[in-house]
């Protein structure tokens, strides 16, 4: 190539994978390391993408099957917030377009913070429909966690504007629901639509204890989401549980 090593740099940014395909056998034939070295760096990324796709296409297995048996509109489901000490549990459910393709979509659990919140923003955006759950520590204190988390997916179905034909859960099946449920176990990790609301779950429920942490900064919600870390527990021993936290997860642990 006659081109300057920058002139090339530039010139590879955009370009599609197909294109890339035809340039990169002649970068790592060039005479100048630098040109080389930013072909093998392009080699490399199209691999890493080339697997990403797979792995995110064995992911549409379920739905694909779901699919085949008649069930079009699918929402995968799942949850946030079980453990913790303190806040609500979450659940989402979320519909996906077809052909929907995002690099990262996986269980929020795998997730940074910072992907998690960029993912969350392109699944709303691409989402056929979606919905929100939350049930409070109140009632999860009253009924129990198991029926709270029930509680909540059975809201954020009752919050889609579409009405699904099939309920993809992570290893759960609502009690009381008429539609067709298939639960998966790790679903998170196996349906995309099922790591999509898990994503949304996460998110959501992350941004509610952020505002939480405002009101209560001696918890230190913004930092341990109200999950039982030792720092966590040393607050609640010195100043006692707030309104938000659960009785019932802390009698163990109060002082």
């Amino acid at each position: 190539m006659d081109l300057k090593y920058e002139e090339i740099k530039s010139y590879t940014k955009g370009l599609s994978r197909e294109r890339l395909l035809e340039i990169i056998p002649r970068l790592l034939e060039d005479e100048r390391s630098t040109v080389r070295a930013l072909g093998k760096k392009l080699q490399n990324r199209i691999k890493k993408e080339a697997k990403e796709y797979e792995r995110i296409n064995r992911m549409k297995e379920i739905e694909r099957g779901l699919k085949q048996e008649g069930y079009i509109l699918i929402a995968g489901i799942d949850e946030a917030g079980r453990g913790p000490l303190a806040g609500p549990v979450a659940a989402a459910a979320v519909i996906l377009p077809e052909g929907f393709y995002e690099q990262g979509v996986n269980d929020s659990k795998k997730l940074s913070p910072q992907r998690r919140e960029y993912l969350y923003h392109k699944i709303i955006e691409k989402a056929v429909d979606y919905g929100l759950g939350m049930v409070d520590s109140h009632e999860i204190d009253r009924t129990n966690i198991l029926r709270a988390t029930y509680r909540a997916a059975a809201m954020a179905v009752d919050k889609l504007s579409k009405r699904p034909d099939c309920l993809l859960l992570d290893a759960i099946v609502l009690p009381g629901c008429d539609l067709f449920q298939k639960s998966v176990i790790k679903g998170d990790c196996k349906c995309l639509s099922v790591a999509a609301a898990s994503i949304i779950a996460k998110v959501s429920r992350d941004r509610f204890m952020d505002d939480l942490h405002k009101r209560y900064p001696q918890y230190n919600f913004s930092q341990n989401k109200g999950y039982g870390t030792r720092e966590h527990i040393g607050a609640i021993i010195k100043h006692g549980p707030c309104p938000f936290h659960r009785d019932t997860f802390i009698q163990s642990i109060r002082g």
